[in-house]
């Protein structure tokens, strides 16, 4: 397949999953009181409105010619007024929710394109929708890992009493750092990749698709 091939197949879905994921966020906090996010135009489709050079471009390359064993990234955060919303720490945990949940409602998308694809003969689009449910699934369970500022971060700490949530919260500068740290140290292998995996095997049972075929031999081998 030729590169320009390769290239939407993968560049499509990573652009509709981040675009989406982002655009979630600002419309979960417009809806429960925090304007933000639209007030600067980020409750958009748009992708180059979400995508951050260094975050989305750069680190992934950069990781992808080292041959570092994983690809890690991150778009633009939609900027959210977390003391704007009607009950910040309720509501702190669906606005954290919305990007995660939005890629996995992705994830029945491009399956849904997948069994269409494949029914009209269209292998482009069949390995398109592999790399669309891979990639949505993958930057959803990556982001709930509870590591501030990820959404999993978000999620525990509306989850946590005052003080330890805002003992918690202290932790957000570093948080890139003890990310990158982990991801060193194996938590996309052992932990990220292992939950895709338990993941796509049920979704392969649900739908009667081979997707660990589809995404591991014919996308990622």
């Amino acid at each position: 397949m030729g590169d320009i091939q390769s290239l939407l197949i993968w560049a499509i879905p990573v652009l509709f999953a981040i675009t989406v994921h982002e655009t979630a966020h600002g419309w979960v906090a417009s809806k429960l009181g925090d304007h933000t996010a639209k007030m600067m135009g980020r409750l958009t489709l748009n992708p180059i409105k979400h995508i951050d050079p260094v975050g989305t471009l750069l680190v992934p390359a950069l990781l992808y010619l080292s041959s570092a064993g994983f690809i890690f990234g991150w778009a633009k955060p939609v900027p959210i007024n977390f003391n704007a919303l009607h009950s910040p720490k309720r509501d702190m945990l669906w606005v954290a929710l919305a990007g995660p949940g939005v890629n996995l409602l992705m994830v029945i998308g491009w399956l849904i394109v997948v069994a269409i694809a494949d029914t009209l003969n269209m292998p482009f689009l069949v390995l398109m929708g592999g790399a669309g449910i891979f990639v949505n699934l993958l930057l959803a369970i990556f982001n709930l890992l509870p590591i501030p500022p990820l959404d999993g971060g978000r999620v525990l700490s509306s989850l946590l009493p005052g003080r330890l949530s805002y003992q918690y919260d202290q932790l957000e500068p570093y948080g890139l750092f003890i990310l990158v740290g982990l991801l060193f140290l194996g938590v996309f292998h052992n932990v990220v990749w292992p939950i895709v995996y338990f993941l796509l095997v049920g979704l392969s049972d649900l739908s009667g698709f081979n997707l660990i075929n589809l995404i591991i031999v014919d996308l990622l081998g």
